[in-house]
């Protein structure tokens, strides 16, 4: 199998989301600063099944066999990278909802949006998530550090075409980060693409988990209310998180804790509540383990300490 459905875990964006991830870490055309799984090294912008579709379709027909439907708000396809790298994508999408009728939710970085083939693939999708970082090529440079064929005017013509065709909810996500896009030039900047764009939602974000690089810092409550003010009515309240994190039944527990951190870095306390099923000593003992094999690291941010994928590469 495949393992790459996990959840569902609690979104401020979506609620109770059913994860989908379908390239391995980290397969990206991006390398963000401020990107909780590491740098992307390489910075890969080639399109192909990365992983078995149809080993993908039925993981999730077999979750969706013990997971009760009304426990899970959102089908969410999200990547350890890019989604859309995956060349199988629109087929999965349509093969998920011909399973169930949650909706279904792409977070994509948006790079590939100029591409009529990308377009398609995301258009069976009830809400697309695409970013917006930045309203000009050097910050855009600066901040996700794209691939060079994923240049800034082909990321807004991509977005702007693919909201004229899409019919489905599109909701911008921005990354805020203290000294780089929060000062008010910036944020206009990025509000006169959004006013292009017409989105339906924009949401802001914050780096709360280890950023790649370790001089990213979230801004202060000044520059997020700022945001708020020169992005105006796009943007959308962040709903506070509800429930709890479930793993899809592993029954190794060294297994479910990398699953757990290879999504997104963990504290040793978020770990503990996400594996209730375990002893807390048993899952201290096997982030031991799991560290001496390699298979486990432990990132410093912001003074605390994050388990995150032994293959992942931070600054």
């Amino acid at each position: 199998m495949t393992a790459c459905v996990f959840g569902p875990v609690p979104s401020r964006r979506l609620g109770r989301s059913l994860g989908i991830d379908p390239v391995p870490l980290k397969t990206c055309n991006w390398n963000c600063v401020y990107c909780q799984l590491g740098r992307s090294v390489p910075v890969i912008n080639n399109r192909r099944e990365y992983l078995p579709s149809g080993e993908i379709v039925e993981e999730v027909r077999r979750v969706l066999r013990i997971q009760p439907e009304d426990e899970i708000d959102w089908v969410t396809f999200l990547a350890s990278g890019e989604p859309t790298l995956h060349a199988g994508l629109g087929r999965l999408i349509r093969q998920v909802k011909a399973l169930t009728h949650i909706p279904v939710a792409v977070i994509t970085n948006g790079a590939l949006l100029y591409r009529p083939e990308v377009q398609d693939d995301l258009m069976a999708a009830d809400a697309v998530l695409p970013s917006l970082d930045a309203g000009t090529p050097a910050l855009y440079r600066a901040i996700n550090r794209p691939h060079p064929e994923c240049t800034f005017d082909r990321l807004v013509n991509g977005l702007l075409s693919f909201r004229r065709a899409y019919k489905g909810k599109m909701w911008v996500e921005v990354m805020l980060i203290k000294g780089l896009n929060d000062a008010e030039d910036a944020l206009r900047d990025i509000a006169r693409v959004l006013s292009r764009l017409q989105p339906d939602q924009v949401h802001l974000t914050t780096p709360v988990r280890p950023p790649a690089e370790p001089w990213v810092e979230p801004p202060d409550e000044q520059g997020v209310q700022r945001a708020r003010s020169v992005l105006g009515d796009w943007v959308h309240p962040e709903r506070p998180l509800s429930g709890k994190a479930k793993l899809s039944g592993s029954d190794s527990l060294t297994d479910a804790v990398e699953a757990a951190v290879s999504r997104h870095p963990m504290t040793e306390e978020e770990l503990m509540r996400t594996l209730p099923a375990w002893p807390p000593e048993e899952v201290a003992q096997a982030l031991v383990q799991l560290l001496d094999s390699r298979r486990l690291q432990v990132v410093n941010r912001y003074g605390r300490r994050f388990w995150t994928s032994g293959q992942a590469r931070y600054g």
